[in-house]
């Protein structure tokens, strides 16, 4: 019973943690804590010293960098004030041209936007099966005067609406087109992902497939819109979405019944660091990563945990709402494999931190990370599906595994940005967004692993957000930032502008 009031204690102490370290973490903050016996200063870094630093300085012997680093944000705020007046000037006199073509229903959902040069953004071979599957349709006026429509928000392939003028002039014909990044298969296997794609579109799960090219394909479109990060936090949304999910784990997915978390990870890992010059192995701390991994593992693993086919990638931008049915579809199974659900929950639960349409889409905002009772509720509605209500012990359960599944999420794509920032030319900030997954999880993990040499979650007074109310002993490493500064200046982990 002690153990179950610590736990929720613990619950509640993380999501306060997150509340307090995401408003600090949007400022310059360096690349994560120390790995190496940094458990007790990690908690006092996170909650006190993750705030305007370029590269993280120390909480002790600062005030000179302080100094350094108050007038180069002065510096670059007038520069980049200066850059975002001119580019704003410039994007507005592009915006309203671009806007006598965009759609009624693009201008109210903000994220499509029509490109000028209309088919010559795609490959030949791609305009040649949309130009014969539009042939095919006796309601299209003509199959060469298809509009290219980008939408915003991926962040691994690049992703078109096509559309074709009617007949009737109400409807127009619709399909999408994936292009895929380059450099990322790294990721994936693409034969399998079609072979996921294909058995979803069998079962009911998703659109059919129209057609492959070279570096992409053709999907059928979805008559739904496509979900926004504030639907998320929708409480009858948000049932829909753990219905689904539950629906989609139970799926007899031909391969493997095996975790594919960690394998997946390590290779990733090894990946990253060739592709990374030393100085950034060094600044993320790459090569302490595989010593992480292996402590997930250890902690994670165990006969109780449910392993099912996960899609290991349900953001927003994955789910479609269709509001005529009251149903959501699950789309995009490039990173889908077997694994733990709890991962996948978590995973779920940390893009409500994201928003993929704003000006700066890498900027994560952890005050969203939803609290104890949105937690709960998903859970239950996860639980429920099959008709039968849970239990208290089997709900309560599967949140704290959730809790520490979020870990090795941070783990996941901040070795994904990592890699993505060599290899992908999608105008995102990779780099930032690897940095602010990094400082997650050594901020986090102090209060999610019990045996990570922290001062216990447990004694922190429940609701005061304090994360280092037992002021923790000075470890080995506190003087890391100010190595990490020295070794790579003060500009690496700038935002682009």
């Amino acid at each position: 019973e002690s153990e179950q009031a610590g736990s929720e204690e613990n619950l509640l102490n993380y999501q306060a943690g997150g509340v307090e370290n995401s408003a600090k973490n949007h400022a310059a903050a360096g690349a994560g804590d120390p790995p190496n016996d940094q458990a007790a200063d990690g908690a006092e870094n996170s909650a006190k010293n993750l705030s305007a630093r370029s590269a993280g300085d120390p909480p002790h012997d600062q005030a000179a960098d302080a100094i350094e680093n108050s007038l180069n944000n002065q510096t670059e705020a007038t520069e980049k004030l200066v850059k975002d007046e001119q580019g704003t000037a410039e994007s507005f006199v592009e915006d309203v041209a671009d806007a006598v073509e965009m759609p009624e229903d693009s201008q109210r959902n903000g994220v499509e936007t029509p490109v000028s040069n209309k088919a010559d953004r795609l490959p030949e071979e791609a305009k040649e099966i949309l130009k014969s599957l539009a042939s095919k349709w006796e309601d299209v006026l003509d199959a060469n005067a298809l509009q290219v429509i980008p939408l915003k928000g991926a962040m691994t392939n690049e992703v078109f609406q096509i559309k074709w003028p009617t007949m009737t002039g109400e409807l127009s014909r619709k399909v999408l087109v994936r292009m895929y990044g380059e450099g990322v298969d790294v990721f994936f296997d693409r034969d399998n992902e079609i072979h996921t794609f294909e058995f979803m579109s069998k079962n009911g799960q998703g659109p059919r497939l129209l057609g492959r090219f070279t570096n992409g394909r053709v999907e059928e479109f979805i008559h739904a819109r496509t979900l926004s990060a504030s639907d998320l936090r929708n409480p009858s949304i948000s049932a829909l979405i753990a219905a689904k999910m539950k629906e989609f784990h139970d799926l007899d997915m031909p391969g493997e019944k095996k975790v594919h978390l960690w394998d997946r990870l390590r290779n990733w890992l090894s990946e990253a660091k060739r592709l990374s010059s030393p100085k950034e192995v060094e600044a993320f701390y790459l090569d302490t990563i595989d010593k992480e991994i292996s402590i997930l593992e250890k902690e994670l693993s165990g006969s109780h945990q449910q392993i099912k086919f996960c899609h290991n990638d349900l953001q927003y931008g994955n789910i479609m709402l269709d509001e005529e049915t009251n149903s959501v579809t699950i789309i995009d199974y490039e990173y889908a494999s077997y694994n733990p659900v709890a991962f996948d929950i978590a995973n779920h639960f940390c893009e409500m931190a994201a928003n993929y349409h704003t000006e700066e889409p890498h900027i994560l905002d952890y005050n969203k990370y939803p609290d104890f009772e949105e937690r709960q509720r998903f859970v239950q509605a996860y639980l429920s599906t099959s008709g039968e209500q849970p239990s208290d012990s089997e709900v309560e359960q599967l949140l704290q595994e959730i809790e520490k599944y979020t870990l090795a999420n941070h783990l996941f794509w901040g070795v994904w940005g990592i890699i993505s920032a060599q290899v992908n030319t999608i105008d995102f900030d990779y780099k930032e967004y690897a940095k602010q997954r990094f400082q997650e999880y050594w901020a986090r993990k102090p209060y999610l692993l019990i045996n990570s040499e922290a001062p216990s979650p447990y004694n922190v007074p429940e609701g005061t957000g304090e994360l280092a109310s037992a002021v923790p002993t000075k470890s080995k490493n506190s003087g890391i930032f100010r190595k990490m500064k020295r070794v790579l200046g003060l500009g690496l982990f700038r935002s682009k502008s």
